[in-house]
């Protein structure tokens, strides 16, 4: 059967695929439109078990809210060029809504949702071979708010969200973007839990006993940095992003409100990426050789 360009353009608007692929998979199956989508669906599931190894540590956070929850998600690639790329910008969008509408436990339950009648990880193998890089959908949250949604997004590498009672929208998005800048691992000193609290004090302790100070100076020292400690890592004890004069807890208690909860997610982080060297690379070839 001839293969014409009307007949590949179609395979085109409904696979997203490239002219040759489409051209190449009709080929294959003498022109039958719907075989042609299942070859193109099953070298794409190849194409991505193939690229599945490689680290994708790139991407984006996508933020989406309704009236009764908000999620934020982290969809990674190899590259910064492909984060911009309409394509993997249309999935991670997709991935985000998926998330808001159904409420998936795990990243697993959400890959296995359909959309387009495929599966997510189904549109995550044809974007793959589309693209030519690894997909892949690191992590996600879902806060369903007692209170209002406060999220910022620092271009596509960080987002926050969160939970504020109180105050009001230009309060939350401040509280958001504080967040994206200092990065509390808890919100108040009550919420940090006692094995962390009793590790950062064995280790004050050691450091103030070894500069020789008797038992009660130590005791004190370490009362002291253990406040110091909290009020580094906790939202309400840092120092406010636009003004370091007043706490976060402060700001809160000035405006009457109070922070629940909060995500922030930051694109790549905890990913360990490969650094390419291609001069060490050469030579070690080189040496192979000789």
């Amino acid at each position: 059967m001839a293969i014409t360009a009307s007949l590949v353009k179609e395979l085109r608007e409904l696979t997203g695929a490239g002219m040759m692929e489409c051209k190449r998979a009709l080929v294959d199956s003498d022109g039958d439109l719907e075989a042609a989508q299942e070859n193109l669906r099953k070298r794409g599931q190849a194409s991505a078990a193939r690229k599945s190894g490689r680290i994708a540590a790139e991407g984006r956070i996508v933020l989406v809210v309704n009236d009764e929850a908000a999620v934020i998600i982290e969809v990674n690639c190899e590259t910064d060029f492909v984060a911009i790329d309409e394509n993997f910008i249309a999935f991670a969008n997709q991935a985000a809504d998926l998330v808001l509408a159904e409420a998936p436990s795990d990243v697993a339950a959400l890959m296995a949702l359909t959309i387009n009648g495929a599966s997510l990880e189904e549109a995550r193998g044809a974007l793959v071979a589309k693209i030519g890089e690894n997909v892949s959908v690191r992590r996600f949250n879902v806060i369903k708010p007692q209170g209002a949604i406060g999220s910022y997004l620092h271009g596509i590498k960080i987002g926050v969200m969160v939970d504020i009672e109180g105050g009001d929208e230009e309060l939350g998005r401040d509280i958001a973007m504080h967040i994206a800048a200092s990065s509390p691992a808890f919100i108040s000193a009550d919420d940090v839990p006692v094995d962390v609290r009793d590790k950062e004090r064995r280790i004050l302790a050691d450091q103030a006993a070894q500069e020789g100070k008797p038992p009660e100076i130590v005791e004190k020292m370490v009362a002291g940095r253990m406040r110091k400690y909290l009020g580094e890592i906790t939202l309400q004890g840092q120092p406010f992003v636009k003004d370091p004069d007043v706490t976060v807890g402060k700001l809160l208690d000035q405006a009457g409100a109070s922070v629940k909860s909060f995500y922030r997610l930051e694109v790549g982080e905890g990913i360990e990426k490969k650094i390419e060297n291609f001069a060490e690379e050469v030579k070690a070839q080189i040496n192979a050789q000789g």
